[in-house]
């Protein structure tokens, strides 16, 4: 059993992913995907820095269960402009409406890399944002926090007319 356990995981882009009990959605990133697919009309001019909240419960058991585990560790899968993150979303549902004008008229908010290596070397592998983004849509829509269901069929049913 470890007693000296210290390690600290810097996770300041705030977490997300799937919800395990019916939120008040206080990170911001949670309420970003909600408003996106909630029908927001603009986008924020900034860089969001993403991790899957099953990342960094992973994190911290790797980094318990590891005699090396040391020091810091930075959790971020990826740094994105909110205007790429709807690319992806846009992707994986088509239909939905979702914002494609910015907030502001400045040039976009730089994103910046995050290295990984010290993460990695603890065994950890990272969710890609397109599975992260996608669970997190679904269970938005399973806690009944969403109307994507209701943009789903409007655009279906616009579809066929």
């Amino acid at each position: 059993m470890r007693v000296d356990f210290q390690i600290q995981f810097y996770a300041r882009n705030q977490s997300y992913g799937m919800c395990f009990q019916r939120p008040k959605l206080r990170r911001l990133l949670g309420k970003l995907v909600l408003n996106f697919i909630n029908g927001a009309q603009t986008f924020p001019n900034r860089s969001y820095r993403w991790v899957d909240v099953r990342d960094v419960a992973n994190a911290h058991i790797q980094a318990y269960e590891s005699p090396e585990a040391s020091g810091r560790y930075c959790l971020v899968e990826r740094d994105l402009h909110s205007s790429e993150t709807l690319k992806i979303l846009c992707k994986i549902y088509p239909d939905l409406p979702l914002p494609e004008k910015c907030a502001d008229d400045k040039p976009y908010a730089p994103s910046f890399r995050v290295s990984q290596d010290k993460a990695k070397s603890l065994g950890i592998h990272f969710t890609p944002l397109e599975v992260s983004l996608k669970d997190t849509v679904e269970s938005l829509k399973e806690k009944n926090l969403s109307v994507f269901d209701s943009w789903y069929l409007l655009a279906s049913h616009a579809n066929k007319s």
